[in-house]
């Protein structure tokens, strides 16, 4: 995981990303106790906004990463360093859990990984099983800033869905 954070890092010190940070499950266990995942899901934003057909051009990610040998796919995922890599260019809420990630250090290499705050929002937006699961573990395994997460919720409509989730879920 080491190598493959310096590779992410390399995107950023090449400018061709302006800022990244780690979500999803492997950002999860930043703030639970262990599970099993296989694959690291990166929140990019780029300096560059979308053409003029309004398409987001992830190009020259993947032409430095090509130039650096790596070429294997796992679907859509690439291969770094032997761990499976989600590459997700941000949207607002996304922006947001970016800007306010938590700096760290994996093994000696820099990273950025999103608050519990903004994980919650992002599982509860996609609201698949295994996001319910990961949100139930954020709410009863890490210290959660409940104003700040209900900030967040409102700014992006997302306050109904909590309750529905509380109503369903928190017994």
């Amino acid at each position: 995981m080491k190598k493959t954070l310096e590779v992410i890092n390399e995107l950023k010190e090449k400018e061709l990303i302006k800022d990244y940070a780690i979500g999803g499950a492997i950002a999860t266990l930043r703030w639970t106790e262990p599970f099993f995942t296989r694959d690291l899901d990166i929140f990019v934003i780029l300096f560059t906004e979308p053409n003029e057909k309004n398409l987001i051009i992830l190009t020259p990610i993947y032409e430095y990463l090509k130039k650096k040998g790596y070429t294997n796919w796992d679907g859509h995922k690439i291969i770094i360093e032997g761990i499976p890599v989600d590459i997700f260019t941000a949207d607002e809420l996304e922006k947001k859990a970016i800007e306010n990630a938590v700096e760290t250090k994996y093994q000696g290499a820099k990273t950025k990984i999103m608050t519990p705050e903004y994980l919650i929002a992002l599982f509860l937006r996609a609201g698949r099983d295994k996001d319910i699961r990961k949100i139930q573990m954020l709410l009863t395994q890490t210290k959660v800033d409940k104003t700040k997460l209900m900030r967040i919720l409102n700014e992006f409509g997302l306050k109904k869905k909590f309750e529905e989730f509380r109503k369903k879920y928190e017994k």
